[in-house]
């Protein structure tokens, strides 16, 4: 069962990596809004945990076919409609159940099995002390008075332990500010960590930290995680810039700076300025809304590569 477990997540992680390389390459075309870009990483998410999809012959899996992977049909008394999953390993003689070519290498998957769980369950409990120390940090954080009426959310709260301003917390988050930050400033930490809340980002965050632990021993899924993260702060950038005008979007910037995260910050944390500073500031002061015309164009363009990327041969 194990061994069987983890040949399938060599494959996901195979066609994960082939779709977070093609979102890696979206990310350089400038015309493509941030906020479709973070949109666009649920794709390799959804990759990386599911192997069987609705069979498409416009699916980029259809030329990865011709190319050499293999096409495996889900029976067709399960699913009512075509459903297939993708093979590129090609080590086994059948695959309901699976059945090796030989028992070494039977053996060698077994082997690797058993690494892989040692590393996945290793992991797991790292990241699991990590987010009960993240939690350790909102203990004997104080609700913020805030003078500004327009400034009551009544969900900051303000903390001595932490330097930089941040969201913690999935199911009942808070936005905790360090002692002493100015108003004017959390005026926009405010704003920031709000719109945070309101698109579930700590949900995701966790989400697609379990993902690298599932694929710990795949380089390229940490690189995914890394520009994920980035491009959820540029998001949720975009997402404010929309509320406020020029003036304020310099305002804005300049908060960025002030209370600019550590270089080493939790990972289940949303800090206000995290990753990619120099980016984000540029995309905050360089930023222009989009017409109706162009989001219905974002729309189908994130349909099209949903389709073909998220269908099999």
């Amino acid at each position: 069962m194990l061994t069987t477990v983890f040949y399938w997540i060599l494959n996901m992680s195979i066609f994960g990596s082939i779709a977070g390389l093609i979102v890696l390459g979206l990310r350089k075309i400038k015309g493509i809004p941030t906020r479709l870009i973070y949109v666009l990483w649920l794709i390799p998410l959804i990759r990386l945990w599911i192997t069987v999809y609705i069979s498409n012959k416009f699916s980029l899996m259809t030329l990865l076919s011709k190319l050499g992977a293999r096409t495996v049909a889900v029976d067709p008394t399960i699913a009512a409609v075509s459903m297939t999953t993708m093979n590129s390993i090609k080590a086994a003689q059948s695959y309901n159940p699976l059945v090796f070519g030989s028992a070494a290498l039977e053996s060698v998957f077994t082997i690797g099995a058993v690494v892989w769980l040692i590393g996945f369950a290793a992991l797991i409990l790292a990241m699991s002390l990590m987010y009960y120390f993240a939690k350790k940090e909102v203990k004997g954080a104080s609700l913020k008075e805030v003078k500004n009426a327009s400034l009551l959310y009544g969900n900051i709260y303000e903390s001595v332990r932490i330097t930089s301003p941040a969201v913690y917390g999935i199911f009942r988050p808070k936005v905790l500010v360090p002692a002493g930050i100015s108003e004017s400033d959390l005026r926009y930490v405010a704003l920031h960590e709000t719109a945070h809340i309101r698109r579930a980002d700590n949900f995701f965050r966790c989400v697609a930290i379990a993902t690298a632990c599932l694929h710990w021993f795949n380089p390229l899924i940490w690189v995914f995680l890394k520009y994920c993260f980035i491009d959820m702060e540029l998001a949720c950038d975009a997402k404010v810039m929309r509320s406020l005008d020029e003036k304020e979007r310099r305002q804005y910037a300049a908060s960025l700076v002030h209370v600019r995260a550590p270089d080493r910050q939790n990972l289940f944390a949303s800090a206000f300025g995290g990753a990619g500073m120099k980016v984000r500031i540029e995309k905050i002061l360089s930023y222009k809304r989009l017409t109706g015309s162009a989001c219905i164009c974002m729309f189908l363009l994130a349909a099209a590569i949903g389709a073909a990327l998220l269908t099999n041969a």
